[in-house]
């Protein structure tokens, strides 16, 4: 991948992170609920599960899901199950304060922040069929096709990393000047409402969208 064509998919990589979605309204929950240091764990997860679509989308499975009825369905079903999931227990989510969320979190609690940021990218169709159609535009066939994904990868690594990390922080700081706990039962019940319209507008999804 030549200079320019880097510097244009750089710019693209922003405009994907940036774009409101599932994984935004993930870290902006993260930040919420924990605080940005172990808010921004479900982060880590997510660019996990973007590297594992891109991987599924380079080793050829991709356009598998895109045109199997079957396969799409499934997964993106799964999907809607899982988002529908996070935002009932976000609903549900009691209003505690961060230094409590903080003294109550145990190791395993952070691999769970992990595991979920991952599995909403992971299992998100729309992600695969996207990549489909963006990712080749970038590539130059007459190269090796793996440093370019490589390349892919790191970048939209990059972006989301950082921009994920402003939604968690702007989370966080708003926690923060919260002082009623009504306040922040309100806000867990926004963020779980906007995890249930994600899995809603994933249903509507369609293989030819």
């Amino acid at each position: 991948m030549d200079l320019a064509t880097w510097l244009a998919f750089f710019a693209a990589s922003w405009a994907i992170s940036i774009s409101p979605g599932a994984g935004a309204v993930a870290a902006m929950s993260a930040g919420l609920t924990h605080g940005f240091r172990r808010g921004y764990l479900t982060t880590l997860g997510l660019v996990l599960g973007i590297w594992t679509q891109i991987v599924v989308v380079g080793i050829g499975l991709g356009a598998l899901v895109a045109t199997s009825a079957t396969a799409f369905a499934v997964i993106k079903w799964a999907g809607v199950a899982y988002l529908v999931w996070l935002g009932v227990q976000q609903w549900r989510a009691p209003a505690r304060p961060i230094a409590q969320a903080s003294a109550d979190a145990t190791p395993r609690r952070a691999r769970d922040l992990i595991v979920r940021g991952w599995i909403i990218n992971a299992l998100n169709p729309k992600g695969t069929v996207f990549l489909l159609a963006v990712v080749p535009q970038f590539l130059n066939l007459g190269q090796p096709l793996a440093p370019q994904y490589l390349v892919i990868a790191l970048t939209l690594g990059f972006t989301d990393l950082v921009v994920m990390a402003g939604y968690t922080a702007l989370a966080a700081r708003l926690l923060r000047t919260l002082k009623s706990t009504a306040h922040v039962r309100a806000l867990n019940r926004l963020f779980g409402s906007l995890f249930v319209v994600a899995g809603g507008l994933l249903a509507m999804f369609k293989r030819g969208a």
